[in-house]
C-alpha cells in the first residue's frame, strides 16, 4: 500500500490484509488447478519439447562430453603425434612466421593468436603446453626455442608468458613442411572466421620421437620418447619389408631414449612393450660411488629417470636418512649448474656404499617404472591401442597420403603454368599477327576474344598474352620462356611418373627420413641393459673366453683381454697398461675366463663373489671403475687377493688357505664359501696391526711356499695346518726376523720339478728350481730365496710354473707399464742370487707392482677366441 507521497506504509492497518485461507486442504487443491493449466499451457504453446528418460539422457551426454575429451584434449593422433592445443600452437607459430630464424616474440603474443584464433580453452592451457615443449627434460627433440625461465627438472614453474619468449626450434618446420600445398584437409575454426588444419604434415613420426603422455575418459596414453636415427632406421626397415616382425624391428629401435637419460634395465619388458602397446619398462638413474677429496665415499648421482623431479627425490632421500630407514648417508648435497646434474651423496666412513645405492633405488624414485600405454586417435577419430610396429604403419600411409596430395598439388601448378607458356609460346611464333589483332580491336575485351578465335587460346592464355611486356619480345627473353616450358614438361612427367608408381612414394619417404637423420641425428642418451633386475641372466648371450682382471692399489677394476698385451723379448720397456691416477698402482692381476666366478678377498678378511664379465670391460689405457661399484666395501676396506672358482665338482674335497702380511696362515675348507652373500661373508679374523694378504686354493695335501719381501721364503706341508672354521684366526706360517718385512705372495707347490720365478722392485728377475728348498716345519723364519741389493731393491712379486716354462709373464709397473715376455726367456739361478734384467723402466723412479702369469694351457684357448666371440651380445 502507497500513501499520498508516494512512499510504501510499512504498517498496513488490519483490514487492509488479505485474507488467508482456513484449511490446508484448499491449498493443496489451488495447487493441483495451477499445476494443471502450467501443463496445458506447455502442451498447447510448446510442442517441440519432449518428455525424455533421465538415464539415457545422462548416458548420451557423458558419452559425447567423453569424446570430445578424447578427440579434443587428451589423445593425439597418431599421424603427426599432437593434440589439438599443440598443433594449433604450431600452427599459429607458423602464421605469426615465428621461423627458427626470425627473432622471438612474447609468449603472450603467441598465446593471444592461439586463444583468439583457434582454441577458446583458456590461456594456462595453451601457455602451458607451449612451455612443455620448450623443455630439454621433457621433451626428447625439444619443439619450441624459448628464451627466458621454462621452468626446470626441480619442478620450478616457468616465468609468467609476458616475460619469456620463443620461436620456432630447428627440427620444427618439418612438421608443417608442405602444409600450403593442399596436403592436408582444413576446417573452420571455433567461430567459422578461420580455417585450421586438422593434422600437420610432419615428416618425422613424432608420436614415437618425443612421446606423449595424456587422460581422457576411460582411457589413457602414456607413449615414451625415442631416438630419431633409430626410428628413422626402424621405419626405413618397414618401408622396405612390410613383412618385419616387432621383435626384428628392435634390432632398429632397441628402446626407449628419454631426454634426462638413465638406464633402462630388461630386454623382455621392452619387447612386450612394442609387441603389445603395453608394458612397464624400469628406468634406473645413473649413480657413481667414487672418492671424495677428504678420503670419504660418495654417491654422484648425475642422471635421474624421465619426468622424475629432482628436488622431491632429494627431499625423500633426506627424509629417508632422517628416519634412519637407510643409515650410512652423512650429507647430501645438489651441485647441479647449466653443465649438468650432479647430486652428491656422502657417506658415513662405516657405511656400505653399494647397500646405501641399491637402498636408495629400491626406496627412492631413483629406479622409476614407465607404464607405457601407446593410445592414440586413428583417422582422428578412433582411439586405438597399438605396437610400435602399427604406429610406424600409420605413419608411413600418412606421409603415402602427404606426398600423393602434394605431387597433385605441384602437378596442378605445373600444368597451369604449361599451359600459360604454351599460349605465350605461340604468340611469340605469331608475334606480327598478335600485335595487328590487338592493334585492330577496339576494346581491351574484343582483343582477348579475337586473340581466342584467331589462335585457338583459353581465357588464360588469350590474358596472359595481353598481360605479357614488350621486353619479353627480346630474344634471350624468348628463350626463357621456352626454357621454363621444357623445365614444366620435365617436372610434369616426373610427378605422373610419381603418382603411377606407389614405390616411388615410398622412395620419396625413404629419402627425406635420411636427409632428416643426417641433419637432426645424435646419440642415444638412455642406455639399455638386456637383463632384468629380478635375475635375469646373461651368461648365455657371452661368449666364454679368456680374460684378464686387474686391480689398483687404490681398488680401480677393469677387465681386458690377455690379446692385449703382446709377447715382447727380456729387457723391454713394454706399453702403458693403464692410466691410473697419481699415486695409484696396478696391484693384482687375474687371468680367467669370462664365465668364472671370482671370489674377491678383502684386507679385512671379507669374501665378495662375483661372475667375471659383470666386471666393466675397458681398453689398456683406461683406469677402471672403483671397486665399490661392484662389491660392498667399507671406507678403509681393499680387495687384495682374487681367486677364480672353477665348476662346483672340481672343488670336491678341497680347501682355501689363507695367509696375512705378518705371516699368519689359515686353511678353511671351500664348501663354506659356495654361498657368498651380496654383502660378503668373513672368511678370517684379523688383528688390528695385521690384514689378509694372500688366499689360494689347495688340496689338502699340498706343500705350502711363503716368499716374504725381504727375500726370505719357507716351503711346509700343508697338513701342518688343521683346517678352520670361516671366523677364526689362523696359525704363524713364516716368522718375520725385521720389522719391515712382510709376506708378499704365497704359492702352493704342485710339482717339485716346478720353477719358482722372482722379480725385484727394479725389475731383476730370475728362476730358481723349487727342489732347491727344503721342506721345513711351518712357524721357522725360512731361507734365502732372492738376494736383496741397492741395485735390485726388495722383492716385488714371485710366482710358481711348470718345469716346461711355457707361457708368459706379465709385469705391470707403479705408473702402469707393462711387458708381456716368454718365461723361456728368463735365465734359471740359484737362490742366493738377484736376477738378469727383465723389465727397464721408462721412468726411472719407477718400480715393479706386481706379476702375472699366462699359463700355456690359455694359449689353446686363445686361438678359439675369434670363432667364439661371433655369438651375439
Amino acid at each position: 500500500m502507497l500513501e499520498e507521497n508516494g512512499q510504501e506504509d510499512l504498517f498496513p492497518e488490519e483490514e487492509d490484509k488479505e485474507e488467508t485461507l482456513p484449511e490446508s486442504e484448499e491449498v493443496v487443491a489451488s495447487t493441483e488447478e495451477i499445476n494443471e493449466g502450467e501443463q496445458l499451457s506447455l502442451t498447447e504453446d510448446n510442442k517441440n519439447i519432449s518428455s525424455r528418460d533421465l538415464t539415457q539422457e545422462m548416458k548420451e551426454s557423458y558419452i559425447d562430453y567423453a569424446m570430445s575429451v578424447i578427440i579434443q584434449r587428451a589423445l593425439p593422433d597418431v599421424r603427426d603425434g599432437l593434440k589439438p592445443v599443440h598443433r594449433r600452437i604450431l600452427y599459429s607459430m607458423h602464421q605469426l612466421g615465428i621461423n627458427p630464424g626470425t627473432k622471438h616474440k612474447k609468449s603472450a603474443r603467441l598465446v593471444g593468436d592461439v586463444m583468439g584464433n583457434y582454441h577458446p580453452h583458456g590461456d594456462s592451457s595453451i601457455y602451458g603446453a607451449i612451455v612443455r615443449m620448450a623443455q630439454d627434460f621433457s621433451m626428447r627433440y625439444p619443439l619450441v626455442d624459448g628464451q627466458g625461465n621454462f621452468g626446470s627438472v626441480d619442478g620450478d614453474n616457468a616465468a609468467a608468458m609476458r616475460y619469456t619468449e620463443v620461436r620456432m626450434a630447428k627440427i620444427t618446420p618439418d612438421i608443417l613442411a608442405d602444409i600450403e600445398k593442399d596436403t592436408v584437409d582444413f576446417v573452420d575454426n571455433y567461430d567459422a572466421s578461420q580455417k585450421e588444419p586438422t593434422v600437420l604434415p610432419s615428416r618425422l613420426p613424432f608420436i614415437l620421437l618425443n612421446g606423449v603422455g595424456g587422460i581422457a575418459v576411460g582411457m589413457a596414453t602414456n607413449i615414451p620418447p625415442h631416438n630419431l636415427a633409430e626410428l628413422v632406421d626402424g621405419t626405413i626397415a618397414i618401408i622396405e619389408n612390410p613383412e618385419i616382425t616387432t621383435d626384428e624391428l628392435l634390432e632398429y629401435i632397441p628402446g626407449p631414449d628419454f631426454p634426462t637419460g638413465g638406464t633402462i634395465y630388461d630386454h623382455e619388458e621392452i619387447r612386450q612393450a612394442y609387441a603389445t602397446g603395453r608394458g612397464k619398462i624400469v628406468t634406473r638413474g645413473q649413480a657413481e660411488i667414487v672418492e671424495g677429496k677428504n678420503g670419504r665415499l660418495q654417491i654422484i648421482i648425475s642422471e635421474i629417470p624421465f619426468q622424475v623431479n629432482k628436488s622431491t627425490l632429494l627431499e625423500t632421500i633426506a627424509d629417508l636418512a632422517k628416519e634412519k630407514r637407510i643409515i650410512g648417508i652423512a650429507d647430501l648435497r645438489d651441485e647441479s649448474d647449466r653443465t649438468g646434474m650432479r647430486v652428491v651423496v656422502d657417506l658415513k666412513r662405516e657405511a656400505f656404499p653399494k647397500k646405501v645405492l641399491n637402498q636408495l633405488y629400491k626406496m627412492t624414485q631413483l629406479q622409476e617404472s614407465f607404464h607405457v600405454n601407446m593410445i592414440a586417435l586413428v583417422g582422428g577419430v578412433q582411439p586405438k591401442l597399438m605396437n610400435i610396429k602399427e604406429i610406424l604403419e600409420h605413419y608411413i600411409v600418412h606421409r603415402q597420403e602427404i606426398i600423393v596430395r602434394r605431387c597433385r598439388y605441384e602437378l596442378r601448378i605445373a600444368e597451369q603454368r604449361a599451359h600459360i607458356l604454351e599460349g605465350l609460346k605461340i604468340a611469340l611464333d605469331n608475334i606480327d599477327a598478335v600485335i595487328n589483332t590487338i592493334r585492330k580491336a577496339d576494346t581491351k575485351e574484343e582483343a582477348h576474344k579475337q586473340l581466342m578465335e584467331k589462335f585457338s587460346l583459353s581465357e588464360k592464355q588469350a590474358q596472359a598474352i595481353l598481360e605479357m611486356r614488350l621486353q619479353q619480345l627480346a630474344g634471350l627473353e624468348r628463350k626463357k620462356i621456352e626454357d621454363e616450358y621444357l623445365e614444366k614438361m620435365r617436372i610434369i612427367g616426373e610427378l605422373k611418373e610419381i603418382l603411377a608408381n606407389p614405390a616411388l612414394v615410398l622412395g620419396i619417404i625413404k629419402k627425406e627420413l635420411i636427409e632428416l637423420k643426417e641433419k637432426f641425428g645424435d646419440k642415444r642418451r638412455t642406455r639399455i641393459v638386456k637383463e632384468s633386475l629380478s635375475g635375469f641372466k646373461s651368461e648365455d648371450l657371452i661368449p666364454n673366453v679368456p680374460t684378464i682382471v686387474t686391480i689398483t692399489e687404490d681398488n680401480y677394476i677393469k677387465r681386458l683381454e690377455p690379446s692385449t698385451y703382446k709377447a715382447q723379448n727380456r729387457g723391454g720397456k713394454g706399453i702403458i697398461g693403464m692410466t691410473t691416477k697419481q699415486e695409484d698402482i696396478v696391484d693384482k692381476m687375474l687371468i680367467t675366463k669370462t664365465h668364472n666366478d671370482i671370489l674377491f678377498f678383502t684386507n679385512k678378511g671379507r669374501v665378495f663373489q662375483l661372475k667375471a664379465y659383470e666386471v666393466p670391460q675397458a681398453s689398456r689405457t683406461a683406469k677402471g671403475n672403483a671397486a665399490v661399484n661392484l662389491v660392498q666395501l667399507t671406507q678403509d676396506e681393499k680387495i687384495i687377493t682374487m681367486i677364480d672358482v672353477a665348476k662346483e665338482e672340481e672343488l670336491k674335497g678341497k680347501y682355501l688357505k689363507m695367509v696375512t702380511k705378518n705371516g699368519i696362515v689359515k686353511k678353511t675348507d671351500f664348501d663354506s664359501f659356495k654361498n657368498v652373500r651380496k654383502s660378503g661373508l668373513i672368511a678370517i679374523k684379523i688383528r688390528d696391526d695385521d690384514e689378509l694378504r694372500w688366499v689360494r686354493q689347495t688340496s689338502g695335501s699340498d706343500n705350502i711356499m711363503l716368499v716374504t719381501r725381504q727375500g726370505q721364503s719357507i716351503k711346509f706341508f700343508e697338513g701342518d695346518v688343521r683346517p678352520m672354521g670361516r671366523t677364526s684366526m689362523g696359525v704363524r706360517g713364516i716368522r718375520l726376523k725385521k720389522d719391515n718385512d712382510e709376506v708378499i705372495t704365497m704359492h702352493v707347490i704342485k710339482d717339485e720339478n716346478d720353477l719358482i720365478i722372482t722379480i725385484s722392485e727394479r725389475g731383476l728377475g730370475k728362476l730358481t728350481a723349487i727342489s732347491k728348498y727344503k721342506l721345513q716345519k711351518r712357524g721357522g723364519s725360512g731361507i734365502k730365496t732372492h738376494l736383496i741389493t741397492e741395485k735390485g731393491g726388495l722383492v716385488a712379486g714371485a710366482g710358481m710354473i711348470a718345469r716346461d716354462r711355457k707361457g708368459d709373464a706379465i709385469v705391470v709397473s707403479e705408473k702402469g707399464q707393462v711387458i708381456r715376455l716368454p718365461l723361456s726367456s728368463i735365465s734359471i739361478l740359484g737362490r742366493a742370487t738377484q736376477g738378469v734384467k727383465i723389465m727397464r723402466f721408462k721412468n726411472p723412479d719407477d718400480k715393479v707392482a706386481c706379476l702375472a702369469l699366462y699359463d700355456s694351457a690359455l694359449f689353446e684357448e686363445e686361438a678359439k677366441i675369434e670363432k667364439e666371440t661371433s655369438l651375439s651380445l
